[in-house]
């Protein structure tokens, strides 16, 4: 099984004050020994505004921990994600919730994983599985 790994739980795994770091560290430590890991390059862009990283950091994070970073995103991804984001704009909206909070990459995230047929490991399991009820998503 491959899994594709959100921004928030890596960026909780390098956080030592977040509330997630235990977490974090528990389950990927677990899996990237025993399950094909993989990010998509939306979550490489996220993690480069993070404090302290660059892409020589990021570069060797995933070289050390086995973790691929898949670069493509073809079109089906980006029509997905379009969808997704337009479903969650209109239930925010009719649920009085207001303009929508989420920002694109999150959509672009679920979007990958759902084309490529991967699961999702992610702390915003909930945000996910509205989004894009038939990818298979992991909470942390």
């Amino acid at each position: 099984m491959t899994i594709s790994v959100d921004t928030n739980l890596i960026a909780a795994l390098w956080n030592d004050n977040d509330s997630m770091n235990a977490v974090a560290v528990e389950v990927l430590g677990n899996l990237v020994a025993h399950e094909k890991l993989v990010v998509s390059g939306a979550v490489y862009a996220e993690l480069m505004a993070g404090p302290l990283r660059d892409e020589t950091a990021l570069d060797m994070f995933f070289k050390d921990t086995g973790i691929e970073v898949d670069w493509s995103m073809e079109e089906e991804i980006w029509r997905e994600a379009g969808r997704a984001y337009l479903g969650y704009v209109r239930r925010r909206k009719g649920s009085g919730g207001g303009d929508a909070r989420c920002i694109l990459p999150d959509f672009l995230i679920g979007a990958h994983a759902l084309v490529r047929g991967y699961s999702l490991l992610t702390i915003d399991h909930k945000h996910f599985a509205a989004a894009f009820p038939a990818l298979q998503v992991i909470a942390a």
